[in-house]
């Protein structure tokens, strides 16, 4: 059996695109990182998630166009308040454009039951996380129909959102 690929080598390989659609109102609340944020502690997100930035970094240099999107539940979670503080400094500033949706401005849309990354419109990264947000496992499918909702759901989530700088946490 082979080993998957990690996400540093999904990106190295990835040409053209790649996209995340992220659908929870709370991730990983162990996170170090969000314990000490809500302790008042002021992050340095490009140094405390150095290796993600270097990684987002060096495709978008290679012209890779990466984008995130997040449907959340308004007024925002705490965790969300979180992601939203530290988006400028380590998705932006690492070359990712973001985009935020009110889960709901979303009824509408077909959205897949889990929050994904998507690489050059085939390859389908799903996310697993347990009920209270932490990470179980992650899925790797290149199956076109899985591709095609993914691709779908995002680009419908991406028109439909607000850019970052623009999206009230109300």
């Amino acid at each position: 059996m082979t080993r998957p690929p990690t996400f540093e080598e999904l990106f190295r390989d990835c040409q053209r695109t790649a996209v995340h659609l992220e659908m929870r109102d709370a991730y990983m609340k162990s996170d170090p990182a969000f314990i000490d944020w809500k302790a008042g502690v002021v992050l340095d997100p490009a140094e405390r998630w150095a290796d993600w930035h270097a990684i987002v970094t060096e495709a978008a240099s290679r012209g890779v166009e990466v984008r995130r999107a997040r449907v959340v539940s308004t007024p925002v979670s705490e965790y969300i308040r979180f992601e939203y503080d530290v988006t400028d400094g380590l998705n932006i500033a690492a070359g990712e454009g973001v985009r935020w949706l009110s889960r709901r401005n979303a009824t509408d849309i077909s959205l897949p039951g889990n929050d994904f990354w998507l690489f050059d419109s085939s390859l389908v990264l799903v996310n697993h996380f347990d009920g209270e947000g932490e990470n179980m496992e992650v899925e790797l499918t290149e199956d076109p129909e899985v591709a095609k909702l993914c691709e779908s759901a995002f680009e419908a989530v991406w028109k439909r959102a607000t850019p970052h700088a623009e999206f009230d946490l109300a």
